[in-house]
């Protein structure tokens, strides 16, 4: 990801968020209008994520779920006011579509299917989101009661729609079968996982994580290979290494559905 180095004032940001900003460079690292993003390089090599009011406390609480168990960066700080301030520390490596791995796209493949198959394998005891399904589900409700129709977070090859009506249907149909018995990342993405020389550094933008139903994460990493790697086939790879016994079709289809809406 590419970064500018920016002029800054330590003065204008919180008091407890000093500290690491004092004799620092700062340089943008942001990727949405959703939030700034910052990597801090000084005392400690961290990002600085600022969002709106409450909106990066449930991240904080994934991150550190995570982090518990290996997973995920140690948050440095969370504070919360007239903005949300998140700081982690950074993790080794770079992330999966990194040119180093998108070279080599059997492997990144099969790669993602063994972290995957892992991530599910974790534990649930203690998890601050215990219904992620949940709200995944009540979100997709608001959607198509608001008139949202995204067919571009679909992979249309894979999963075609005729029109937002057959995708609504589709969603609160098969919706509703999602499990809530799987620690999922809720947007596993290439992005969104961090290596070193092909070892799982850790995983970031957690967010969307919780008890959720694992056919969530598996989408979502067809649809980013399928964008990463501007080829249909590798998606079918990754499931291929996940281990297709465990993947239902017609949930797979249920979330592309859902996402529509989203």
């Amino acid at each position: 990801m590419r970064q500018t180095e920016l002029r800054f004032d330590p003065g204008a940001f919180p008091p407890e968020l000093r500290p690491l900003l004092r004799g620092a460079r700062l340089f943008d690292s942001s990727c949405s209008q959703a939030a700034r993003v910052w990597r801090v390089l000084g005392k400690e090599d961290c990002y600085l994520k600022r969002s709106g009011p409450g909106t990066l406390a449930r991240e904080a609480e994934m991150t550190r779920f995570f982090h518990q168990k290996g997973m995920a960066a140690e948050v440095l700080c969370y504070l919360s006011g007239e903005s949300d301030w998140l700081a982690t520390r950074a993790l080794p490596g770079r992330d999966g579509i990194a040119e180093e791995y998108l070279e080599s796209p059997r492997r990144l493949c099969l790669r993602m299917g063994e972290l995957l198959r892992e991530l599910h394998g974790s534990e649930l005891e203690g998890c601050p989101v215990p219904d992620q399904t949940g709200a995944y589900l009540a979100a997709v409700e608001r959607g198509i009661a608001h008139g949202v129709w995204s067919p571009s977070k679909t992979v249309e090859a894979r999963f075609p729609w005729k029109d937002r009506q057959e995708a609504a249907d589709a969603a609160r149909k098969y919706g509703p079968r999602l499990a809530r018995n799987t620690l999922i990342h809720g947007d596993f993405c290439l992005p969104n996982v961090i290596l070193d020389d092909w070892r799982l550094s850790g995983y970031i933008d957690l967010d969307s994580g919780g008890a959720g139903d694992k056919h969530i994460d598996l989408y979502w990493m067809v649809w980013s290979l399928t964008f990463n790697l501007k080829d249909g086939r590798w998606g079918d790879v990754f499931l291929d290494a996940y281990g297709r016994k465990d993947v239902q079709p017609e949930l797979l289809r249920a979330v592309a559905a859902c996402e529509c809406f989203g």
